[in-house]
């Protein structure tokens, strides 16, 4: 969270599967309640309603803006970041993203749907906060990984940023983005979450829990027997295979161009690819984008100053 006037940045990254800020992760699942849920933790109260949040992933939907739900995850964004600083009354500066094809076309009014109201009161896990929403930047998801280290980068390279949802695609050649060559393909990890699963039930006839095939897939292993690691691992090399597949569609030639893989995905990568690592950079902050949107934004907005 950066301050400018008084103004507090804080950047939110809207994924499928979880909202990130620069200091914070929380899974995207959203729960209305008409009365306070027993029990505590994560629970956002606001407009005479009660939400239980985190406790599962949002599905995938083509506009964010369409229910309130990516509003209401972003007003849990915000406290959660104010309260690094115990901080519940702010001006806020909302800096966000969207997939890089969807950019152009729902920018404003994705921007529009974040700062519909200028005063916001609400309570997080019992705390009340009284923010006002003073601005709002949208910047294409994947560039603000990297954005900090562009200045680096010679020849061509490529980013592959794999949410949870989508996979966005770049090209950065001689430090510039190439917005012709620009992509977003529906090829999320949670694509792999469900092959495992549906893999493991098949295979076994058990119902293995998410966050077991999630802990396997960010780490490589997990508290099971062998014979089920084995199955969702199987899973997890063949998805990154239709990764670096869907990215030689797109001109990708290891020993031509420098990919740097971002987002939830890029654990998928680092333990189930075969690549050369001198030849790819595996990001694996889940932050990088939030971290970016609030770098890039912060330039921006001390241009105008």
């Amino acid at each position: 969270m950066t301050e400018i006037n008084n103004t507090k940045i804080i950047a939110v990254d809207h994924g499928y599967g979880n909202i990130k800020t620069a200091h914070t992760v929380t899974p995207a699942g959203i729960t209305e309640y008409d009365s306070e849920p027993a029990f505590k933790g994560n629970i956002l109260e606001y407009d005479g309603k009660w939400y239980k949040i985190g406790e599962t992933h949002k599905e995938f939907v083509a506009d964010k803006s369409s229910d309130d739900e990516y509003y209401l995850l972003t007003l849990m964004a915000i406290a959660r970041e104010l309260n690094q600083e115990k901080i519940t009354d702010a001006d806020v500066y909302i800096a966000c993203g969207l997939p890089l094809k969807w950019v152009r076309t729902q920018r404003e009014n994705f921007k529009s749907y974040l700062t519909r109201k200028k005063k916001v009161s609400f309570k997080y896990n019992g705390t009340e906060y009284r923010i006002r929403i003073v601005g709002c930047t949208v910047l294409p998801q994947g560039y603000p990984a990297v954005a900090w280290a562009v200045k680096n980068y010679q020849g061509t390279h490529m980013v592959a940023d794999i949410g949870n949802g989508t996979m966005n695609i770049m090209y950065i050649i001689d430090k510039k983005v190439k917005e012709e060559r620009c992509w977003t393909e529906k090829l999320g990890a949670n694509e792999c979450m469900i092959k495992a699963r549906n893999a493991v039930m098949d295979e076994t006839g058990a119902n293995i829990e998410e966050a077991t095939v999630e802990r396997v897939l960010r780490f490589g292993t997990a508290d099971i027997p062998e014979r089920y690691l084995s199955i969702i691992r199987k899973v997890a090399e063949d998805y990154v295979a239709d990764i670096f597949a869907a990215l030689r569609k797109y001109d990708y030639n290891p020993d031509l161009v420098k990919l740097h893989v971002v987002g939830g995905g890029a654990s998928l990568v680092k333990n189930f690819g075969k690549y050369d690592p001198d030849r790819v950079e595996i990001i694996e902050d889940i932050c990088a984008n939030a971290k970016g949107y609030e770098y890039i934004t912060e330039l921006i907005l001390r241009r105008k100053l």
